[in-house]
């Protein structure tokens, strides 16, 4: 859509500088941007991009200002305010309501009249799906799931047998919710399988990332709360709880039993061991290893920066001897007392 730099700014609650009538059609890049594009600058890497942009206008902080060659748009935050002006310009499509012909309905499943149902989707007998939801093709919706109002469950999604969903909840390609989790028991050396007899249960507004998989509680729920965020190819295990707004970034696995806070984030490729609990407002940078509880709000980070091969090579040797230094340096200390 188009609209002009005064609705925009009012939309970010932005102070404008420029021309209130001039028009924005679009959202880019500062290196990129063009005439009738809007941007944004939030990182001092870019000042150069920055000062040659081709863009209509620029979000920005007060003090970038005088570097703008174009149209400001003046806010504390200016990645927040372009995320405001992005979901402005471009709104989620509408959708015809209405069920295609190669879609399979069971008995009994309860469809609200203006939902759509995509090509050779599966709904299981009981189950419950609210108003002005979307779901694509080829998804199974197996017996009792309910979902509620307003949702859009992209194509190939499986949402296994009684999994419960808020409203306005955005499930991407390929995402599993409710497969058994990892639950086994040795007998005597070979591998016994422990039903899994819990359910999932996703709160409002949150949004799950493609291939993404989210298992079912042993015997308790798995649970994520309302206003979470999943990146893409997330390991959810069994009677995990995520706590209202988190977010975690793709790759990351959290093993089951464990308990995740509010207003986290987990970076990507993070391991979170089962068990264990993380306290509300914790950051974890990319790649960290948690295997044990976290009790205080703070950044925390783990892992082994990259750096060149040789190096790498040279500090594993001294990482191997680093039991027999800590010997040899408690012995000297000895020896001095």
């Amino acid at each position: 859509m188009t609209a002009t730099l005064a609705e925009i700014a009012a939309v970010c609650d932005a102070e404008l500088r420029g021309d209130p009538a001039d028009e924005i059609t679009n959202v880019a890049s500062l290196h990129n941007a063009a005439p009738g594009d809007l941007t944004f600058y939030a990182n001092k890497r870019y000042r150069a991009d920055l000062e040659t942009t081709r863009a209509s206008a620029v979000m920005l902080a007060a003090t970038d200002v005088p570097a703008c060659p174009t149209a400001s748009l003046v806010t504390e935050d200016p990645y927040l305010a372009y995320a405001k002006a992005a979901r402005f310009l471009n709104p989620a499509p509408e959708f015809a309501p209405g069920v295609h012909p190669t879609a399979v309905i069971e008995a009994n499943a309860d469809i609200a009249a203006d939902c759509f149902i995509g090509a050779n989707t599966v709904v299981g007998c009981n189950a419950v799906i609210g108003a002005r939801t979307y779901i694509g093709p080829g998804c199974v919706v197996e017996a009792g799931v309910k979902i509620g109002s307003h949702c859009h469950i992209h194509s190939r999604a499986t949402l296994m047998e009684r999994v419960e969903i808020g409203m306005r909840v955005l499930i991407h390609p390929g995402v599993v919710i409710g497969a058994d989790g990892y639950g086994i028991a040795n007998d005597s050396g070979r591998w016994l399988k422990i039903p899994q007899l819990g359910n999932v249960m996703i709160g409002d507004d949150v949004e799950i990332g493609a291939n993404t998989t989210i298992d079912r509680g042993a015997i308790e729920n798995t649970v994520i709360e309302a206003g979470v965020k999943i990146d893409n190819q997330v390991q959810i295990g069994h009677n995990v709880r995520v706590g209202e707004h988190t977010a975690i970034a793709g790759g990351a696995v959290v093993a089951g039993s464990t308990k995740i806070g509010r207003r986290c984030m987990i970076g990507g490729a993070s391991a979170i061991a089962g068990h264990i609990e993380i306290a509300d407002d914790v950051v974890l940078t990319g790649m960290s290893g948690v295997s044990n509880s976290i009790t205080q709000a703070g950044v925390y980070s783990s892992g082994v920066p990259i750096t060149d091969n040789m190096t790498w090579r040279r500090n594993m040797v001294r990482f191997r001897r680093l039991d027999e230094l800590a010997r040899r340096v408690a012995a000297m200390e000895k020896l001095i007392e």
